[in-house]
């Protein structure tokens, strides 16, 4: 099943690339807020984004993702260290859908450094992932 590869692929290919595009639609939309004179609603682009782009491709990269799994019967030491980086992408992308409602509640205090951190976050994860993929350390098949 050649398709679901490739639907895998561009899925991760989407969310990994949001993942680096949330923080600084984050930080824009933080700055945007503190820059202004009065009270006004954040832009709606940061909310749009994490629920029009970055979730469906998660979602559609953890089940293509698990359908593989299954399909193929793959098993690895590998696949157990990628599973645990995927979580981490997993709490990174929880962790901005979590700032972007701080940002739209007003609450302005550790916006910044916990948009870091979840960055730091989701580049690890990206990161490790790519790594056991190619690499495939432990490889018991």
């Amino acid at each position: 099943m050649p398709w679901l590869k490739l639907l895998h692929i561009a899925a991760l290919v989407i969310w990994c690339g949001s993942l680096l595009y949330l923080p600084a639609l984050l930080s824009q939309a933080l700055q945007l807020r503190k820059d202004s004179g009065f009270a006004q609603g954040s832009p709606p682009m940061p909310r749009f984004f994490y629920n029009s782009i970055a979730t469906p491709a998660a979602l559609t990269a953890i089940a293509s993702g698990t359908l593989l799994f299954l399909l193929h019967g793959l098993l690895g030491g590998w696949l157990i260290f990628k599973l645990v980086a995927v979580v981490a992408m997993v709490a990174a992308h929880g962790s901005f859908g979590w700032l972007i409602l701080r940002l739209e509640l007003g609450h302005y205090r550790w916006v910044r450094p916990a948009n870091w951190l979840a960055l730091f976050v989701a580049l690890a994860g990206i990161i490790a992932v790519l790594g056991f993929v190619l690499a495939k350390p432990l490889d018991w098949s």
